[in-house]
């Protein structure tokens, strides 16, 4: 039977995916461990490698082919001792032809225990077939089933009494008081995803979740309060262009990055309650130590300097200190806990064409300023071409906006989810204050600290900045 080559899941935010490059033809052998494609995501390009062995009988999505959804099939391999040449595609053309999962089939007569389903996967998992790192979290848009199977309707993707439901949906219906049993799920399997949760909030078709109680048993007064308004749906395109006249814009289609960040954006916005607060950093001592630093820099043959330190990495490091002195800050918002971070893992936020990256720096306390100089130079580099690997720019406790090259003084940065803070910084400026009761000439910047409240409270952001202030204002203490 052929083997199905599925388009994988490479990152928790990817529903879809451009088919870049086939680096396998048709009647090529492939082996464990074999580059076969390049898959641009929603924020890099990356090779995949295939797992099973074979050949490549069919290529059923050409290069060049974009927004190609999540599990769709995209080739068939021969196995062994399958003649390459009987090898059919689909009548459907994109559904897997592997049959359809045992969850999915007819219940038996009799009672019987539930399908254990294989190991390390989950629906729409694509650790059978790619050895790309796996994703722990389901892909939440639409994507069309293995083996053609179709949901089972309300109460579908079901193995015994469980419904298949991305960890958001869950949380929403949680939320809403919403029986998930009672929604239609239109993800892979018929797995519910956030968009089927919030159709049943906004055309009550949904269950409410105490009618999942045992029969004959009274339901209690859903209240008011656990149900969370509804949000107005935003005007759709031909809303927004009526308002213009027609030839007096450009209509600039979005790609999967702007795509994600918008959806990020907003769901950061309307689930994390955000604070900030704000203060002033002098920065004479710092530019005096990293003049003094740059200098002492060995140089090449061409007479380049073997490093060049910048004001934003001193603020990456003493960031990372700050959350080590202060580590109930060094958390992170995990649903029905916090974590508590041991090191600090930092983000620094790289513009790139058409949106941006967060790659995050490592045990950022652990390593010198030249070190983690070198390592944001390499993957802002790499960002900017979108070779970044999904591990180099998700998690971290914390991240760091600069703007400051831009001459932007003041601003309020948004929390990357699930990262507890954002430092927004300013640039650094000659600013006039008074000193000792007469008035001086300090260089200074504005930083703000964007906190998340169910993670750090006010005093608590307030120790961090000021442990940071301490550090940005007394830089030796970063190099000991």
């Amino acid at each position: 039977m052929p083997i199905n080559i599925l388009m994988p899941a490479l990152s928790p935010t990817m529903e879809k995916g451009n088919l870049a490059k086939w680096l396998k033809k048709e009647g090529d052998t492939v082996k464990s461990g074999d580059v076969i494609a390049e898959i641009e995501t929603d924020k890099a390009t990356m090779e995949v490698e295939a797992v099973d062995e074979g050949i490549l009988a069919k290529i059923l999505v050409p290069e060049g082919t974009a927004d190609v959804p999540v599990n769709q099939l995209i080739a068939l391999i021969a196995g062994e001792g399958e003649d390459p040449k009987s090898v059919q595609a689909p009548a459907d053309g994109g559904s897997a032809s592997a049959p359809a999962p045992q969850a999915q089939q007819p219940a038996p007569a009799a009672p019987a225990a539930a399908p254990q389903p294989q190991a390390n996967t989950i629906p729409g998992d694509q650790s059978a077939h790619m050895s790309y790192a796996r994703v722990d979290q389901a892909p939440s848009g639409p994507a069309q089933a293995q083996g053609g199977a179709k949901p089972n309707g309300a109460g579908q993707a079901q193995a015994g009494n469980r419904v298949f439901a991305s960890p958001l949906a869950k949380r929403i219906a949680k939320e809403a008081g919403i029986d998930l049993a009672s929604i239609q799920g239109s993800g892979p399997h018929g797995r519910v995803v956030e968009k089927d949760v919030r159709a049943a909030m906004a055309g009550g078709g949904a269950k409410p979740a105490a009618a999942a109680a045992a029969p004959g048993a009274p339901a209690p007064a859903a209240k008011a309060a656990a149900q969370p308004p509804v949000m107005a749906p935003s005007a759709s395109a031909d809303q927004v262009k009526a308002m213009f006249e027609a030839g007096t814009y450009e209509e600039v289609p979005l790609d999967g990055m702007r795509k994600t960040i918008a959806k990020r954006l907003v769901e950061s916005k309307q689930t994390v309650p955000h604070f900030y607060l704000s203060l002033d950093c002098e920065l004479d001592a710092l530019m005096a130590l990293r003049e003094q630093i740059n200098a002492a820099a060995g140089k090449d043959k061409d007479g380049k300097p073997a490093y060049k330190l910048s004001v934003n990495d001193f603020v990456i490091k003493a960031l990372a200190i700050a959350l080590q002195r202060v580590p109930a800050a060094n958390a992170v918002w995990a649903e029905d806990r916090i974590l508590k971070m041991k090191h600090s893992d930092v983000g620094v936020a790289v513009a790139i064409e058409g949106g941006l990256f967060t790659p995050v720096v490592r045990k950022a306390e652990q390593k010198t300023l030249t070190a983690i100089s070198a390592e944001v130079k390499d993957m802002a580099g790499r960002a900017r071409n979108r070779r970044l690997k999904p591990e180099e720019y998700q998690g971290g406790s914390t991240a760091v906006s600069n703007l400051g090259m831009f001459g932007i003084k003041n601003f309020q940065a948004v929390i990357n989810p699930p990262q507890g803070t954002i430092l927004a910084v300013g640039a650094g400026e000659q600013r006039v204050v008074v000193k000792n009761g007469s008035p001086a000439v300090i260089q200074a910047m504005t930083v703000t600290l964007s906190c998340d409240h169910r993670v750090v409270d006010g005093a608590l952001g307030a120790e961090l900045l000021a442990a940071f202030k301490q550090l940005i204002e007394n830089p030796m203490g970063m190099l000991v």
